[in-house]
Parts: C-alpha cells; sequence; structure tokens
C-alpha cells in the first residue's frame, strides 16, 4: 500500500526528547515500512525515518530560534507540500488534527485523521459539525465523548517500539514524574504526593516554551514559578530536565513508580504504558484516559485526590512488574497499533471506492 504519514511541523519525527505525537508516527511509520509498504513521511526535515522524507520545514519549528511570533503559518506549509502529491497515495494518514481536514475533503484519494489532542473546547464544536464525513480516529474512547457525533471509524491506542523499554523486575526507590511542566500535568501535584509518602521523586519534564507572547506559554511559566518552583527544595526533590533515548528508559525504569496526576481529560498518556514497558507501575489521578490504559490494582493504582495517591504508594509491593509489561505486549506494542491502522486504512478505501461509484453512477 502507497501511505503518506503527515506529521505537525512543530517538532521532529521521532522527537530528541519531548513529543509524544511525533514518536508515535515514528513508531508507526517505521512499522509499516518493516511490513513492506511504500510509505511517505511528511515531516520536519531534522527527522529522521525508514520511509520516504518529503521535509516540509527545515527544521522543527518549536526548535527555532530566536522563537517564531507566529507558528499558524507552518500549518499552511505543510498541507501546501502535502497537496503537491496528495493523489499519489492510496491512502493518507493525516496528523494534523484538525488543520488538515479542509484539505481532506478536496483530495480524491482518502485520508483519515488521528486526532491527538483535547476535544473539550467549545470553538471544535462547529468544526466537527461542518466536516462530519471526514473519517477520525480517536486515540482512546474518552477522547470522543465532547464530539460523540464525529465519524469516528476506531479507536486506536498508541503502540511503543518495546525494544527501546528494558523490562526491570525489581522495584526502585524513588518517584517519578515525566512530562512538561504545565498546571494539567500536574508536577506540582506530583511533588506534594511524594513528599506526603515519604518518597524521593525524580522528575524529567520539559520547561514552558520560550514564548512569552503565547498565552499558554505564560500561563505555563506562571505555574512553575507560583507552584512548582517553591517545591524544589531538598535533595529529595530532583528536576532533571528533559531525558530520552537510554537515558529515559533507565529514569522510568529505575522507579518504583510513575506519578501521573493530571488535571485535565487527557486524551491518551502515552508516559504511562512506556513506564509499563519497564515493568513500572503508574499512580494515576482518575481522568481523561486514564481508566482505559491503567488497571487499578493490576498495573498500578488510579484514586480520586492527591492524598488517596500517597496512600496508594505503601501498596505497590501488591503489583506484579511482569504483568506490566505484558500488558504492554499485548496492548500498546507497534504491532498492535499497526494491525489497527491497516484495518482502518482498509475500511476508509472501501468506503471511498463506494462513495466514489455512486459519484459516477449519478
Amino acid at each position: 500500500m502507497r501511505i503518506a504519514q503527515v506529521a505537525p511541523p512543530l517538532e521532529s519525527v521521532p522527537p530528541a526528547r519531548y513529543g509524544g505525537t511525533e514518536r508515535v508516527i515514528a513508531t508507526l511509520t517505521c512499522e509499516l515500512v518493516r511490513r513492506g509498504h511504500d510509505v511517505t513521511l511528511y515531516a520536519s526535515g531534522d527527522s529522521r525515518t525508514p520511509a520516504r522524507l518529503v521535509p516540509t520545514v527545515e527544521q522543527a519549528v518549536w526548535h527555532h530560534r530566536p522563537p517564531y511570533p507566529d507558528l499558524a503559518p507552518f500549518w499552511s506549509v505543510t498541507l501546501g507540500r502535502v497537496l503537491r502529491e496528495i493523489d499519489d497515495f492510496d491512502v493518507v494518514h493525516s496528523h494534523l488534527d484538525h488543520y488538515g481536514l479542509p484539505a481532506a475533503r478536496a483530495c480524491s484519494s482518502p485520508v483519515v485523521t488521528t486526532l491527538h489532542g483535547r476535544l473539550d473546547l467549545p470553538e471544535l464544536g462547529p468544526v466537527f459539525d461542518e466536516f462530519s464525513e471526514a473519517p477520525l480516529v480517536s486515540i482512546s474512547n474518552s477522547q470522543r465523548s465532547p464530539v460523540e457525533r464525529a465519524n469516528w471509524v476506531a479507536t486506536v491506542y498508541h503502540g511503543l517500539d518495546l525494544s527501546e523499554f528494558t523490562f526491570r523486575p525489581k522495584r526502585g526507590r524513588y518517584l517519578a514524574f515525566l512530562g512538561r511542566i504545565s498546571p494539567e500535568k500536574g508536577v506540582a501535584a506530583a511533588i506534594r504526593i511524594a513528599i506526603q509518602a515519604g518518597m524521593p521523586i525524580r522528575i524529567a519534564a520539559r520547561m514552558p516554551l520560550p514564548r512569552t507572547d503565547d498565552p499558554a506559554a505564560r500561563r505555563d511559566w506562571t505555574y512553575y514559578q507560583e507552584e512548582v518552583q517553591p517545591l524544589l527544595q531538598g535533595p529529595e526533590v530532583e528536576l532533571i530536565g528533559q531525558v530520552g533515548g537510554q537515558q529515559k528508559n533507565d529514569f522510568l525504569g529505575n522507579a518504583a513508580a510513575l506519578l501521573f496526576p493530571i488535571a485535565w481529560p487527557e486524551p491518551f498518556g502515552l508516559v504511562m504504558p512506556e513506564a509499563l514497558a519497564c515493568g513500572t507501575p503508574v499512580l494515576a489521578l482518575r481522568a481523561g484516559s486514564v481508566p482505559e490504559i491503567i488497571q487499578d490494582g493490576v498495573t498500578g493504582f488510579i484514586r480520586d485526590t492527591e492524598d488517596e495517591l500517597a496512600e496508594a504508594v505503601s501498596r505497590l509491593d501488591e503489583i506484579d512488574r511482569g504483568r506490566c509489561r505484558a500488558e504492554v505486549e499485548k496492548r500498546f506494542s507497534a504491532q498492535a497499533m499497526a494491525d489497527s491502522y491497516l484495518a482502518v486504512y482498509d475500511e476508509v478505501r472501501r468506503t471511498s471506492r463506494s462513495l466514489n461509484a455512486i459519484a459516477t453512477r449519478l
């Protein structure tokens, strides 16, 4: 099959460190190439892939210095590059969220869009009303709930290249947090939980983006300065910055548990299966996709408050780290993800052919 994978222009594929969407695109692309498909990846020029790479920007725009004041034009550039060749593919897989839907409507090739972000924002309702025919993939069932009327064709959970993660049967001595510093990710909550549980915490976090003109970046900086920084006291609380590759593997695998005290409807949360792949259980607040990814009492503990999560730390010995790894192998592998997406591609191609046949008869 001739398949186009279309990545956002923000981060390289795969990302050097932080970047869940780009890591998933890289894993899926590699697995499709391994199976013999003819894959073209539209991504930033600093990406690395076994597929044919078509650079949409020279460098991932998040890393440009000085920072661009406005990133919106680069989405148009990305779509422009894709549209040059879009009719050459059997299926186009867009990871551009709603930005790619207008172009998809104009294409003769079938286009399926995976939505990677939150969908509970009121301004998104009119988008899905307008593009009600667009075939969409959710990354968790909970992600769909704000726009259940949309044309969902499947839920496909993210998959990992399990060779990147080493199973460690022995429990470590610290709690881990891996993510970005923002209110919804709950860095401050993780520190409070660790302190209450009497355990050290190591924080592998991406700092807020250096774009002070961006309201979200300003909010994240305020959160860091007012809520996180005051908690970074003493040797038991260590902020180590971003980690990637073997460093991330060691960071997660050597932890007693991953803290995931989110305060938003997380669409998936790739770090959860990444931790489980190392045998490390997850302690999470009940929100978004968490109940779909974590089995309470089996691969971690799901609770409703910080106090309850702190109490659950004392029960980590009840979790079988081997079972954590086995669940990832079964549910969140690259192979499982590729199987699901190939079924989606076949379905949208069949639907496209049927609609074209009807249009021809008319």
